[in-house]
């Protein structure tokens, strides 16, 4: 009787250590989004490595108006992004097609860096989708600017998302982008 009583004693302990162990996500299982807005293909390249590197879906942030050249040029105060870029309460409209959002642990966003910041087009993806309790990490790409500003801004705007401190990521080799995603584990 009491080896009946150890031997079910012994199957409870692990089945409960067994399914303590079910509900926590390894990194192997956690699930990665990587989008990306990009005016000039710039972006759009290291969001591909970035993808390709993490085993993360690629997913690109689409205006429903795409960009001109002259809708680019930020040395005339009227053109579209610097309209937009004036008005921080700006959002653009964007194409709603990112099926299953809420299935992402880790969500890469990627843009080139506009004013010192993101462009607010970043900001209607994040209030589309939401990403509540998500990890989001910035990548960007630019003429000379950090991500700095964008890092602390959009903590700041949105604490309900996990945060961690992203990167400018110009020239950088798909080893580069490997080693800093890898970093980030």
């Amino acid at each position: 009787m009491k080896r009946i009583i150890l031997a079910l004693t012994l199957i409870a302990l692990t089945l409960t250590a067994c399914g303590q162990g079910r509900n926590k996500k390894t990194n192997e299982d956690m699930k990665t989004l990587v989008a990306y807005f990009s005016a000039t293909g710039t972006t759009a390249a290291v969001a591909r490595d970035l993808a390709d590197v993490t085993g993360g879906k690629l997913y690109e942030i689409k205006p429903e108006v795409r960009y001109t050249a002259e809708d680019l040029d930020w040395t005339v105060k009227t053109s579209r992004s610097s309209v937009e870029m004036q008005d921080r309460s700006s959002r653009p409209a964007i194409v709603k097609d990112l099926e299953n959002a809420d299935s992402y642990d880790v969500i890469y966003i990627g843009f080139p860096v506009w004013w010192y910041t993101a462009p607010t087009i970043i900001n209607t993806f994040i209030e589309t989708y939401g990403f509540k309790g998500k990890t989001v990490i910035f990548f960007a790409t630019s003429g000379g600017s950090s991500i700095d500003n964008a890092n602390a801004e959009f903590k700041e705007m949105y604490p309900e998302i996990n945060w961690k401190a992203g990167k400018t990521l110009n020239n950088a080799t798909k080893d580069d982008i490997k080693a800093w995603a890898d970093s980030l584990k």
